[in-house]
């Protein structure tokens, strides 16, 4: 049975600069990858390369066994591919049911499940996503993508400009996705330790470099081998 997400040999940068040179992962249907790793390392890059923003320099992206056509954001978003950016994308000006019903093609069918899934946004469905809190605002670009039935959901920086209390809040709403639309979630996080507590594998990238490919649950145990992975080991 072929990997949900599988990249061979993928090569991302702009134009003829390449920022991470060769990148290799697969990931199964209800699990979660973190890729972690400094500001500037290539994790950014990797994702809009997978999602079709970016064409590949070299390399192969699969969904399914199904080979994306390279650097065409179409072809990924047929094969299941959604991501959820950094800015989340939203219309701002839009209503929250408006931005889900933008997200379904203007179609209403799931999103009673979406407001059942995610109450804040059901008490402020006829505000303006603009008026929105950080964290209702991550909630909703959650909510999209999930409209969409992602076989694989790309997440960046998800925890970014958010409170602890939200972030604890997200953590198992992402899991959820992961095992009940049985899709492969790949978030950028900055924060290794809820990344770690809520993935099931973790690489860490350094200057386009992986590092470190190893499951959560023996790095939660060591955690000096994702500081080695960042730093180097000490001397």
């Amino acid at each position: 049975m072929p990997h949900r997400l599988e990249t061979e040999r993928l090569r991302c940068g702009y134009g003829s600069v390449t920022v991470v040179p060769s990148f290799d992962l697969n990931g199964d249907q209800g699990t979660i990858l973190a890729l972690l790793g400094p500001n500037g390392s290539g994790k950014t890059t990797v994702l809009e390369t997978i999602a079709g923003l970016l064409p590949a320099l070299d390399g192969v992206v699969t969904v399914d066994g199904y080979r994306l056509r390279n650097g065409q954001p179409h072809s990924a978003q047929q094969a299941g591919v959604v991501l959820v950016p950094d800015d989340r994308a939203l219309f701002f000006g839009l209503t929250v049911d408006e931005n889900l019903r933008a997200a379904r093609g203007q179609r209403s069918s799931g999103i009673g499940d979406i407001y059942d899934r995610f109450p804040p946004l059901a008490r402020r469905r006829r505000l303006p996503a603009g008026q929105l809190s950080g964290g209702e605002q991550q909630m909703l670009a959650i909510a999209r993508a999930l409209l969409q039935d992602p076989r694989v959901l790309l997440i960046d920086e998800m925890s970014m400009g958010l409170s602890p209390v939200v972030v604890e809040q997200l953590a198992p709403m992402i899991r959820s996705i992961a095992e009940e639309a049985r899709a492969m979630v790949v978030i950028v996080e900055q924060h290794v330790d809820l990344a770690l507590q809520l993935a099931d594998r973790a690489m860490v990238l350094c200057h386009g470099v992986v590092t470190l490919d190893a499951a959560c649950a023996d790095l939660l145990l060591d955690p000096r081998l994702v500081e080695e992975a960042y730093f180097g080991p000490a001397q």
